[in-house]
């Protein structure tokens, strides 16, 4: 057995080497980086090749042959040994089985006896190939009881939670947790309720949502968790009513305009008002915001909706007529108008025909059309159940987008850039796919396809709505995202939570593309379009009449006034000479009314 250099380019690997799955790229990295740094420290074992070869094959150190190579180390020096009988299989077995890591406690002494030495803490992490923060790390472990430190070295390890939390309690507070949970001689620690007995509530500054101002002003002083990942800010501070004080100062200086600080439930949520609802998208603007502190101390935002109070006249309102409830009703001869009631329904009917045929035969622009359209849904006849406000849109509301391409004289007077801004007003007032009364339904989500408003979906991966999500869902998710799924659900949701939380993450469900059943329906209604065109072209009009002119059903007719209110020819056609309304036109006029 001797010492030589060797080129490790021409060392030959053996075949009956124990080690044969490949290691990871990390640890070749760390192998690499120590080697760069301070070279071989153990040299490899080689022995000459069999059958007279002239050549020698690695026994062990194959990794370190490789990773010489890599750094561009010419010679090396090697550990020559005579050829085994088994080609050096039991020895290298032997190698692997006996070879184990330092335990942290080992690592930590060795550490600072190299500080002592004069080694900078860079210095021994280029040396070890480790980071900064995890030499710091190992030298928390300062902060930890000798009798502590004894146990662990032992290879009674807490976890890195369990650790941390010992490093941060002080001294006197370890060795008075540690009289009381000593364990006896060959037991280990009961590290779980030792930790317990140390920890301290923590208050991070990442959800600290006030300035230096505040914390200056309440003496709130960051201490760094250096067991936390390097990539995020790990400061907290244990002084947890100087971290809430400042929290709560700084949400009444930062309240919004119809804002209030919410108590919070035994949930951890917000305590709303009676009879509020939660706003779970983009708010109104005649919604509320309610600010609290969840159970992180951290400033939580929600929006809610009141319901709208029903105003209900008082004494001496005014009733209809003009008079008031405690006024005595007096009857008075009224002077006949010019053009009686049935006068103006007429009018209304014979108007009511040529707009229709206008609107058919007529030549109109487009921009006319998409005008008219918007005026159409100022008309009295048209209330809708909006997602905008969650309530019932009637013809003030839509009054408003209708009156911006009119002129002074009534007559449409409009630009492009007008027509496209009301147009745009008015769909945003009519469509809706939320939950309830004013569901659009699929045109709804056919119109957000067409404009692109997939685009448009907040980030979904919060922890308030994957708590919506199954299990399966979550797991499907976490394929999608590259995330692996954990064996228990809340550490898979606060996994994609982690990792959406600089991402975006939009659910499948929630895309606008249309269920392809509700798209088959509504194409469905297109077989009708011919019969439509005929009724236009006045063919069934025709027919109709001619069918009601011999007797046709009753029923017939009702559904035609039913399906055009505005036809009020039809139905007065049903009221009998004597003038006494039928049942049905008694029933429509109430509706109507």
């Amino acid at each position: 057995m001797h010492i030589m250099k060797v080129d490790p380019r021409s060392l030959k690997d053996n075949p009956d080497t124990t080690r044969q799955s490949k290691s990871i790229p990390q640890a070749d990295a760390l192998l690499l980086a120590t080697i760069k740094a301070v070279g071989i420290i153990q040299p490899p074992v080689i022995f000459p090749e069999a059958g007279g070869g002239n050549s020698y094959v690695i026994e062990a150190g194959h990794r370190r042959t490789r990773m010489a190579i890599a750094a561009g180390l010419e010679e090396i020096e090697v550990l020559v040994v005579e050829a085994a009988n088994d080609n050096g299989a039991m020895r290298s077995m032997v190698e692997n089985i006996a070879r184990e890591p330092l335990n942290p406690v080992d690592q930590w002494r060795g550490i600072e006896r190299l500080i002592a030495l004069d080694w900078t803490e860079e210095a021994i992490a280029v040396a070890l190939a480790l980071p900064v923060r995890q030499i710091r790390k190992l030298r928390l472990l300062a902060n930890v009881l000798p009798a502590m430190l004894d146990q662990m070295a032992l290879g009674d390890m807490p976890n890195e939670q369990q650790l941390r939390t010992i490093a941060a309690a002080h001294l006197d507070e370890q060795k008075e947790v540690w009289k009381a949970q000593k364990p006896k001689k060959g037991q280990s620690a009961t590290w779980f309720q030792i930790a317990n007995a140390l920890s301290k509530t923590r208050m991070y500054a990442k959800d600290a949502s006030f300035g230096d101002d505040l914390r200056e002003a309440y003496g709130i002083e960051w201490i760094e968790d250096l067991f936390a990942p390097a990539d995020e800010d790990s400061r907290y501070t244990s002084n947890v009513e100087a971290y809430l004080g400042a929290q709560q100062e700084w949400m009444t200086n930062n309240l919004p305009k119809k804002g209030v600080i919410a108590e919070v439930t035994q949930w951890g949520e917000a305590k709303l008002p009676q009879k509020a609802s939660r706003v779970y998208g983009k708010p109104s603007k005649g919604d509320h915001t309610a600010m609290y502190l969840d159970r992180n101390g951290k400033v939580q935002t929600v929006h809610y909706r009141m319901p709208e109070e029903k105003k209900t006249p008082g004494k001496g309102a005014v009733v209809g007529g003009g008079a008031t409830a405690d006024d005595d009703v007096i009857d008075t001869a009224k002077q006949r108008p010019d053009v009686t009631q049935k006068g103006q329904d007429m009018i209304g009917d014979l108007r009511t025909d040529a707009l229709h045929e206008a609107l058919t035969r007529a030549p109109i622009e487009d921009d006319t059309v998409t005008a008219l359209l918007v005026l159409a849904f100022a008309g009295l006849n048209v209330r809708v159940d909006s997602g905008a406000n969650d309530t019932v849109f009637g013809p003030k509301r839509f009054a408003r987008h209708a009156a911006r391409l009119l002129g002074g004289d009534g007559k449409l007077s409009f630009d492009m850039d007008t027509l496209r801004v009301a147009a745009r007003a008015m769909l945003v007032d009519v469509l809706s796919c939320r939950r309830g009364m004013s569901n659009s339904g699929i045109v709804s989500r056919i119109a957000g396809e067409a404009i692109g408003a997939d685009g448009y979906l907040p980030n979904m991966g919060t922890e308030d709505f994957l708590l919506c999500l199954s299990r399966q869902a979550l797991e499907a998710s976490c394929k999608d995202a590259a995330v692996p799924p954990r064996p228990k659900v809340r550490e898979t949701r606060a996994a994609l939570v982690e990792h959406f939380k600089e991402g975006h993450f939009v659910h499948p469900g929630a895309l606008f593309a249309p269920d392809p059943k509700e798209l088959a329906g509504l194409l469905k209604q297109g077989e009708i379009v011919k019969e439509e065109d005929a009724v236009t072209s006045g063919e069934t009009t025709d027919g109709l009449e001619a069918e009601l002119a011999d007797g046709g059903a009753p029923g017939d007719a009702a559904d035609i006034a039913v399906d055009d209110p505005e036809a009020g020819d039809s139905a007065s056609s049903a009221v009998p000479e004597d003038g006494a309304p039928d049942e049905d036109e008694t029933a429509y006029g109430i509706a109507a009314e």
